[in-house]
């Protein structure tokens, strides 16, 4: 199936892509790469699941963030391209949690971006990953997730 009928099937409408919160633009094409800025657990101007895991956000609360970033991401993917086959693959996906200090959780927070990845965009969706823990976060968003997506020739 394409992105655009995993979406359907998922029930997901793209929002429209968040815009900039500071001096910087939403993504980049840097010749066959686009690179998302990073994407915040934004819906209709409204930051869900602020605070720190481990502490105010549980696991699975940070997993949905995730997951809505990654809509996000995926929003400022379609806004680059204009049609998602464009996309040849999800490169990389860099995740930050913002977390208490005995937190270890951030591969199943981050688990809803890379899931959410894989079952709109397949095969094409599978992708490497980074996850940090950081002591603080833009505008106290619990998760920012970031995309790197390398396009058809």
């Amino acid at each position: 199936m394409t992105a655009q009928e995993n979406l359907d099937h998922l029930g997901i409408v793209l929002p429209e892509p968040p815009a900039a919160v500071g001096a910087y633009i939403p993504w980049i094409r840097t010749g066959n790469l686009i690179i998302t800025s990073g994407q915040l657990p934004w819906k209709e101007k409204h930051m869900l699941w602020p605070g720190r895991l481990g502490d105010q956000v549980t696991v699975e609360e940070g997993y949905q963030a995730a997951r809505l970033a990654a809509i996000n991401a995926v929003a400022q993917l379609q806004a680059a391209t204009a049609d998602l086959e464009k996309i040849r693959r999800i490169v990389r996906l860099e995740g930050n949690v913002h977390c208490a200090e005995s937190f270890h959780e951030h591969p199943r927070v981050l688990d809803g971006a890379s899931d959410l990845m894989l079952a709109v965009f397949e095969e094409r969706g599978r992708h490497t990953r980074t996850a940090l823990g950081i002591r603080d976060m833009p505008l106290n968003a619990c998760v920012q997730i970031s995309v790197w997506a390398e396009l058809v020739e």
